[in-house]
């Protein structure tokens, strides 16, 4: 059944990133490569890894997922628009499609689990959206969305389980080739997968000696059981709901995203809660480089996990999002 249902899925392009990289400029921002020093100790010894970060955090979102909203809804056709549209999210996708079918005159619902942060939920529908609010699991929410398709003719906006939403989150990957030639290693944040489904195409079939590699939470680390075991393997929603890193809590990778993944990725790593906010701590102290939970995970992998890595010199670690609540970027600054 697994090999059937791989046969069925088309892989995203070279050329369907690229198109989406046209249909964004203006929309999303090009955000630049920073050259850090977060990785080198106080003491004597020096690491002689160069790392670039990826500051997704600057999008008017304050997140990566603009890009494959964007380009998912602006390909609609006229008529799937005026129906409007709807997704389900714990929070940073929400406000991607909340921001693009706003640009584009088109209705939004969002289905959230209750439990995301108010931020998230606030932000998303000062953008219009109209809110449904549902339980901590994955699979409720995106059944709550598709109940609500099947009534009303909203056309659904999968988070990263979608050729459209992959191409869109592929732009990075075009971006960081074409700003640092030379990188050797990306690691990137894995929650559904759309991302880095995105951005291991795009730089694998620009160009394969890149080694991409994913980074999760300890707790919901069902992407790299998926990748090891060679099928998609689906974690509790008590488990994954543990993680602070609420942007990674889905249950299991998209049965697209997969494909993609088991083609282009290298390796996935997981990190523990403390060195997520490790990880946090260290990026709050750049307002350009702030990141929730979600966001520092790559980070994480990249500072604790050199041994997991591939023995390159250059890299870049994306940070996802930066939809901090403010009283626990306080507490960073504090703990600094």
């Amino acid at each position: 059944m697994a090999n059937e249902i791989a046969s069925s899925i088309r892989l995203v392009s070279l050329e369907d990133i690229r198109q989406a990289q046209s249909r964004l400029r203006g929309i999303a921002v090009r955000t630049p490569l920073l050259e850090s020093q977060l990785h080198q100790p106080d003491g004597a010894t020096r690491d002689d890894r160069r790392l670039y970060l990826k500051p997704e955090n600057l999008q008017p979102i304050g997140a990566f997922k603009l890009r494959g909203a964007f380009n998912k809804i602006v390909s609609l056709s006229d008529e799937e628009g005026k129906r409007g549209v709807i997704t389900y999210s714990s929070g940073n996708h929400a406000q991607g499609v909340a921001y693009a079918a706003r640009a584009l005159g088109v209705k939004a619902v969002v289905v959230m689990p209750a439990n995301a942060p108010a931020l998230k939920r606030e932000a998303t529908a000062s953008m219009g959206a109209e809110l449904v609010l549902v339980g901590p699991s994955s699979a409720e929410r995106q059944a709550k969305a598709e109940e609500l398709a099947a009534q009303h003719g909203y056309v659904i906006v999968p988070p990263f389980n979608d050729e459209r939403i992959i191409a869109g989150q592929g732009t990075i990957g075009l971006e960081i080739l074409e700003d640092l030639p030379e990188v050797e290693t990306v690691i990137v944040p894995v929650g559904g997968g759309g991302m880095i489904s995105g951005i291991a195409t795009a730089i694998k079939l620009s160009n394969p000696s890149v080694k991409v590699i994913g980074a999760e939470p300890e707790l919901a680390a069902d992407a790299q059981a998926s990748f090891r075991s060679g099928k998609i393997v689906a974690l509790p929603a008590e488990q994954v709901g543990r993680t602070e890193a609420d942007g990674l809590r889905t249950q299991s990778v998209g049965e697209i995203n997969f494909e993609h993944i088991r083609k282009y990725v290298d390796d996935i790593v997981t990190v523990s809660e403390g060195e997520i906010h490790e990880a946090m701590k260290r990026l709050a102290s750049d307002p350009k480089t702030v990141a929730e939970p979600s966001g520092a995970v790559a980070l994480a992998a990249f500072l604790f996990h050199k041994n997991q890595l591939p023995r390159t010199k250059i890299s870049v670690v994306v940070i996802s999002g930066g939809n901090i609540e403010p009283q626990v970027l306080a507490e960073l600054k504090r703990e600094r």
